[in-house]
C-alpha cells in the first residue's frame, strides 16, 4: 500500500517487543534473582509457570482488575506458593526489578528505525514499571530519541485504557488524532487501545502470530524496517 509522505506527524511506541528484546532481558533478570536468592537453576525449574501466572496477570491489569505495583509482587507470590518456596515474594520482586532495569536488549533494526525516524515526533507509551523502564530506556542507544516516556506505573492507567491516551496527547500537546500512530507488539493493549481511541495502528508481529481476535490494526509489519514503507 502507497502512503502519503508525512501522513503521521507522531509515533507513538510500545516499548516491550516492539523496541527491546523482552524476552531475552526478562530471562537474564530472573535468573540472577533466582540465583541471588540460592536457586542457581530456578530459571530452568520455574519459568514455565512463572509464564503461565504473569500472562493471567498482566490480562488483569490491562482490564483494570490490578494494580501494575501489586501485579509485580503477586506473580512471585503465587509461584512460590505453587512450589511450597519460603521466598519473600516482595524481596525477590524488588531484586528481579532492579536486576532487569540494566537490561537494555534492544529488538534487531530498532536504533536504525529510531535513526531514520527522527524528522517526526516520537514518544513511548509503555505498560510497566517507571524505575525499570525509565533505566532500560535512558541506559540505551535509544535514549535520546524520543520527545515523552509515558509509563502506565507514573500515569495510574494502563493501555488500552482511554485514560493513558488522553495523558499523552495532554503531554503531547496533540489535536490532531489522524496524524498519529500507535506502534506495538500486543493486540490486546497497544492495537486495542488505540483502536478504541481513534487512531491509526500497526501492529508489530515478528513471528507471523495469527490474529484470531476481531481487533484489526490498521496495518501489520514483521520487521521494524517495514514501518518505513507505511510512513512514508
Amino acid at each position: 500500500m502507497l502512503v502519503t509522505a508525512m501522513k503521521y506527524e507522531i509515533i507513538l511506541f510500545d516499548v516491550d517487543d516492539t523496541l527491546f528484546d523482552f524476552v531475552k532481558s526478562e530471562k537474564l533478570a530472573l535468573h540472577k534473582a533466582f540465583a541471588e536468592f540460592g536457586l542457581p537453576t530456578g530459571l530452568a525449574n520455574f519459568e514455565a509457570d512463572y509464564q503461565e501466572i504473569s500472562k493471567v496477570l498482566w490480562g488483569d491489569l490491562e482490564q483494570g482488575h490490578i494494580s501494575i505495583t501489586d501485579l509485580g509482587i503477586e506473580r512471585f507470590r503465587r509461584l512460590f506458593f505453587l512450589h511450597e518456596l519460603e521466598i519473600n515474594a516482595e524481596a525477590f520482586s524488588c531484586a528481579y526489578l532492579e536486576y532487569l532495569g540494566k537490561k537494555t536488549h534492544l529488538v534487531k533494526g530498532a536504533v536504525e528505525l529510531c535513526g531514520k525516524l527522527s524528522c517526526y515526533r516520537m514518544a513511548i507509551i509503555t505498560n510497566g514499571f517507571t524505575d525499570v523502564q525509565k533505566s532500560r530506556i535512558e541506559g540505551s542507544p535509544l535514549s535520546n530519541m524520543f520527545e515523552h516516556i509515558i509509563i502506565s506505573e507514573e500515569v495510574g492507567f494502563q493501555k488500552p485504557e482511554k485514560e493513558i491516551f488522553d495523558y499523552a496527547f495532554s503531554k503531547l500537546q496533540i489535536k490532531d488524532k489522524g496524524k498519529v500512530l500507535i506502534v506495538g507488539d500486543s493486540l490486546t493493549s497497544d492495537i486495542r487501545g488505540g483502536m478504541n481511541y481513534g487512531i491509526d495502528t500497526c501492529w508489530f508481529n515478528p513471528n507471523h502470530k495469527e490474529n484470531n481476535s476481531e481487533i484489526e490494526p490498521t496495518y501489520e509489519i514483521h520487521e521494524l524496517a517495514d514501518l518505513l514503507k507505511i510512513v512514508g
